[in-house]
C-alpha cells in the first residue's frame, strides 16, 4: 500500500488504527492510561527504531485537540518553564537514545509499564515544583525519549500546583503537546524519516479523535473495578512480552 511503509502490513495498519481509537476512547471516557496501552501495543507491532517518535506524533495529535478546546484555562506561568526544561531534556535524551541497544529499549519500556501499573507515583512538594518546573520538564522529557508515555509523571508534577480541574487539564494538555512536539523535532534532527509514516499517522490521529468523541459521549464516568483490573493485567502481559523480546534480542 502506497500510504504505508514497507515494514507495516495492511492488517497491522488496521490494527494500529483500531488501537488508537480504542485507547483514545478509554482515556476520554474512563480517565485512565490509554496512552500507556497504545505504547504497549505499538511496541509489539512497530519496529523499535520507529516506536517512540511515532507514538509521540499520535499523542501530539490527541493532546493538541484538548489544548485547543481548553486554551483559555492554560496556566502559562507553569507551561513555559516546563517547556524550557523539555527542550534541554529532549536534546540530552536524543544524544543518548541513538546509542541505546534495542534490547535496552524493550527492557526499559517493560519496566516502565509494570511500574506504571503496579507502582506508586512519587508525591512532590508544591514549593519544590514552583521553583523547579524547568527541572521537571528536563527530567521527564529526557525519559520520554526512551519510554514515551510520561503522562502519569507529568500529572504528578502538575498536581503540586493545586490548580482547579479545567486549568489543570488545559495546562497538562499544553505541556504534553509541547513535550511531544519538542521530542518529535529532536527525532527529526537525529534523522528519523517521518514521511513514509504520514498516511498511517494521519489515520491513527483521525481514529483517535473519533475515539475521544465516543468516550466522552458514551463511557464517561462508567469505569469499574473489574475494568481497571483487566486493563492492568493486559498491560502487564504486554510488558512481559516486551521483556521476553529484550531477552531474545540480547541473547
Amino acid at each position: 500500500m502506497s500510504w504505508l511503509p514497507d515494514s507495516i502490513s495492511l492488517f497491522t495498519a488496521y490494527g494500529l488504527i483500531a488501537t488508537s481509537l480504542l485507547t483514545s476512547l478509554i482515556t476520554a471516557g474512563l480517565g485512565i492510561g490509554g496512552g500507556l496501552l497504545l505504547l504497549g501495543v505499538m511496541a509489539v507491532l512497530v519496529p523499535s527504531a520507529a516506536l517512540i517518535p511515532l507514538h509521540g506524533v499520535v499523542q501530539l495529535g490527541s493532546n493538541i485537540g484538548r489544548t485547543a478546546l481548553l486554551w483559555r484555562f492554560i496556566q502559562w506561568q507553569t507551561v513555559l518553564p516546563f517547556t524550557v526544561g523539555a527542550v534541554l531534556g529532549s536534546a540530552l535524551g536524543g544524544s543518548v537514545v541513538r546509542e541505546l541497544p534495542e534490547s535496552w529499549l524493550y527492557a526499559s519500556l517493560s519496566g516502565f509499564i509494570l511500574y506504571a501499573v503496579w507502582g506508586k507515583w512519587p508525591t512532590l512538594s508544591a514549593s519544590t515544583q514552583r521553583a523547579g518546573l524547568w527541572l521537571g520538564g528536563l527530567t521527564l522529557s529526557f525519559l520520554s525519549m526512551f519510554i514515551g508515555a510520561t503522562g502519569p509523571l507529568v500529572t504528578a508534577l502538575l498536581k503540586t500546583q493545586q490548580m482547579p480541574r479545567q486549568p489543570h487539564m488545559a495546562t497538562f494538555s499544553a505541556s504534553m503537546s509541547l513535550q511531544h512536539g519538542v521530542k518529535i523535532a529532536a527525532f527529526g534532527f537525529l534523522g528519523f524519516q517521518f514521511l513514509p509514516w504520514l498516511g498511517l499517522l494521519a489515520a491513527m490521529i483521525a481514529s483517535g479523535f473519533i475515539g475521544t468523541w465516543l468516550g466522552q459521549r458514551w463511557l464517561s464516568g462508567r469505569a469499574d473495578v473489574s475494568f481497571h483490573r483487566g486493563l492492568n493485567w493486559l498491560l502487564s502481559a504486554l510488558a512481559l512480552q516486551l521483556l521476553w523480546r529484550a531477552i531474545s534480542t540480547e541473547f
